[in-house]
Formats: structure tokens, sequence, C-alpha cells
């Protein structure tokens, strides 16, 4: 695995030499060479059993999502266009995970081979780096361990019978939406190489901006549509664009998630759009704007094209409450999922019935079928990590001293892999004034976000490491 990601490096050394980036080039050379010399004698080392179950596949999962933003942090600090490696952590494991909370004030200083670097790690990052490992090489018959580990989502399931193949549909509904994305720019008169960076990073929903403006710096409503419906697309769980490709648009039709998430969009913007009508004054810029940072949030792409520190206090709110809800399970966007916080309210209603009527058989149901007990429970059980991690985060941040808007979101931002918050952190601001602690807080909070706590949390279980895999 680690192997198929040295090659990744030579990507960006490929972009960096056609702009005569001689020292970023360099840099990205060096960590491909060294991350295979590193590799190779694992390559060759073989295990006695290769039997992988749930366990294996958490660990495995967590360390290389360890080790990939390290990795990713080198060409930073080696080229020295981000000095200080916990700030070229930050920002590598911002990408990986897709988060696009940054700490540049100045994003436009960075070279070609950097900026694309930047927005590559969020398409990587985005649908998973063993997920493209399993749809590039051949993988052994306990692959679905590794995807459940590395996908978000109380419910992974395979599109079809081998794992391999769920990896290759996967990444190659991803590659096409990707490209179309990439032509639809272009064709709003986008620069070729601000339309892949702003492509991949709509694509993995991360956010990370080429312009210190960001988006709203092609001020363009063409533009700011076409990334609001692929935001809105990649916010989508995937099993539904392949339920389209075979026809299957009855599943579509009936996907409670997908009627849900697309209500959640629609109320949210026509809210903010009322509220800050007497801002711009315009039904079609108030609409324009609502949407496009409704989608944004709520996709937890964190894309900007309108400061929303300026807005009223009720539209934050509303995208706050957005931060904490996030996009569809099994898509690439992050946050608590809007498939769990349907669990949880049929669970309720559940509850509530049960006790009007203490006979009655009450099943939690999910597309007509009974949920399982377990995915129910698992909610659950989610939740109060997701609450005790997220409070602990706050708690530990707060040592900045920094007001409570901002200690929030930024720990909401980053833990829900969303990029920008409120107040200090907010869409036109960066991340650079916290401490080297609270940073790497953050970029903990990040980690445990994208792959939903528990192959980071199984790393400090003694119990994992008492018997060989």
């Amino acid at each position: 695995m680690t192997l198929v990601g040295s090659a990744l490096f030579l990507l960006p050394a490929a972009v960096s030499l056609c702009y005569g980036e001689y020292n970023a080039m360099r840099a990205f050379i060096f960590v491909a060479a060294g991350l295979a010399a590193l590799s190779l004698p694992m390559a060759l080392i073989k295990p006695k059993s290769d039997d992988m179950y749930t366990k294996e596949g958490l660990v495995i999962v967590a360390m290389l999502w360890i080790v990939f933003p390290l990795a990713g942090a080198m060409p930073f600090y080696i080229s020295g266009e981000i000095p200080h490696f916990v700030d070229a952590l930050f920002e590598s494991v911002s990408g990986f995970t897709t988060t696009g909370s940054t700490i540049l004030g100045d994003v436009e200083s960075l070279t070609h081979g950097m900026l694309f670097w930047r927005s590559f790690t969020h398409w990587i990052g985005g649908m998973g780096i063993l997920v493209f490992a399993l749809a590039v090489f051949p993988s052994s018959k306990d692959s679905m361990y590794l995807m459940r580990a590395e996908c978000p989502g109380p419910q992974v399931g395979k599109l079809v019978p081998k794992g391999k193949n769920t990896a290759m549909y996967m990444y190659s509904i991803y590659g096409v939406l990707t490209v179309v994305t990439v032509i639809l720019l272009c064709a709003g008169g986008m620069p070729i190489f601000d339309s892949v960076c702003h492509a991949m990073g709509t694509a993995g929903t991360g956010g990370f901006g080429i312009k210190n403006a960001g988006v709203a710096f092609y001020n363009s409503a063409y533009i700011d549509g076409v990334i609001t419906v692929m935001m809105i697309l990649f916010g989508v769980n995937f099993n539904i664009f392949y339920f389209m490709l075979i026809k299957r648009f009855k599943d579509v039709g009936k996907n409670l998630e997908l009627r849900v998430y697309i209500i959640i969009l629609a109320v949210s913007t026509l809210l903010i759009g009322a509220n800050i009508y007497p801002i711009y004054k315009s039904v079609g810029e108030s609409f324009r704007y609502s949407v496009f940072q409704v989608a944004s949030i709520m996709t937890t792409t964190g894309f900007a094209t309108a400061d929303y520190n300026t807005w009223p206090a009720f539209s934050q709110m509303i995208l706050v409450m957005l931060m904490l809800v996030g996009a569809c399970a099994g898509s690439t966007g992050g946050g608590f999922k809007v498939q769990r916080l349907i669990i949880i309210f049929k669970n309720t209603g559940k509850y509530f019935k049960k006790l009007l009527h203490p006979k009655s058989v009450n099943l939690v149901t999910s597309e007509d079928k009974a949920m399982d007990t377990d995915t129910v429970h698992g909610v659950h059980c989610y939740l109060g990590i997701y609450l005790f991690l997220m409070l602990s985060s706050m708690l530990l941040i707060s040592l900045d001293n920094m007001d409570f808007a901002t200690s929030f979101t930024s720990v909401a931002a980053c833990f829900n892999n969303i990029g920008p918050g409120i107040s200090r952190v907010g869409p036109m601001e960066n991340f650079s004034f916290f401490s080297d602690f609270s940073k790497c807080v953050l970029s903990l909070d990040m980690l445990l976000g994208r792959l939903e706590c528990l192959p980071i949390m199984m790393l400090v279980v003694p119990a994992v490491w008492k018997k060989k895999f």
C-alpha cells in the first residue's frame, strides 16, 4: 500500500517540472524515493497468515492514515514553502482528510506543484487511500474489511460481489464526475490548472483553494453554479449513482436518506436566502450565495464565495447545524451523516411508541427492511463517542484562550472535515494563530472525523496488540 502511495508523489513532481519549479520537484521526488525505499523491505516480508478480520482492518487503516499524512507533509517542509513542520503536518492532514482547514494566509505564494499537491490529497483522501489501492491492484479476499474501516457511514456494502470490483466501480464513478467538473469549469472560462485543482477539491469535498479570495476570486455565477451542483452530487451516497447506471431507478426514488438530504439543503437555502436578503437587496444574489454556502457546509467541502461571518446570527446558526449534520453515508463528505440522523429519529419514535403501547412490536426500518439491531446500537454508540471527543477537544483548545465561537467551530470544522468555521476561523481566515499543541489536537480531530473514530481509537486499546495478526 505504501509503495502505491510513493507513486502518488510523482504526479505533483511532473506538474512542478512543467512550471520549472525545480526545488518543489526535487522535494516530491525525494519523498517518493524515501517512501518507496521504506516500503520495499516490508513488501518482501510474507506474514504467517493473511487472514483479515474487522480488528486487523481497523488497525491497518489507522496506521496507513497516519503514515500518509506524515509523508504528505514532507514536500511542504523540505521545499521550505511551509518551514514549520507542525504547520506542514496540519496542512497535509487537512488535505488527506478532505477537511480544507489551512494555516496559510497567502495561498498564492505556493508554487503550482504544491497547490496541485494540496488539491490532489483531497482527491485521493476523498474516496480513500486504501480504496484507491484496491481499485488499482489485486486485493485479498478480505479487502472489504479494509473498505469498511475506511469508508464513512454506518453501513458499507458491496456494489458487486468482489471488494476489488466495488472499489473499481466507486473510483470509476468518482473519476468520471471529476472529469465532468473539470470540463464544465473550463467551459466557464476558468484556466485549466485552476479547473483541475477546484475539481479535485470539489470531488473530495475538501475545499482547498488556490486563490486567497477562494472561489469568490472568479466572480462568476456560472462557476458558482457548477461547483454548487457538483458539491451536492459528491455529497450523495455513491450507491445511488451505481443504481442509476444499472437502471434501478425505483431504488433511487425510495432512498429516504437522499430525500432527507435534498429537503435539508432546500429548506436551509430558503431560510438563509430570506435572512440575508437585506444584505444583497436581490433575490438572485441572495439565492446564489445562500445555496452555495449551504451546499459547501453540508457536504463539508468548505469552499466560500462570501464571508458569512458578516451574515446575521440566524444564518450562521443554520450553517453551524449543517456542519454537524454532514453529507450522506457512502459519499466523500464528512459530518455525522444524514443516515445516522434518520436512524436516531426513527429509534426515538420507536421508543415513544413503546411507551404508549408497551406490547407493540416496533422495528427501525431502512428501505422497507428491518434494520439490524447492532447497526442501530452502533449509531447511538458513535453519537456518544462523537460528542465525547468533540467536547474533549474543545476543552483542550480552550487553553489557547480564544472566544467561544472560535473554539467551538474550529473543533466542529476539523472533526467534521469541513474546513472553515465561524469568527476567527471564518471562511476568509485561517488556523495559523493556534498554538502547536492546538494544531496537533485539531489534526487528530481531522483523522478521527475522517475515519469515524474507531480505527484511530483501536490503536490505543491494549487488547488489540496482545495477539499477532
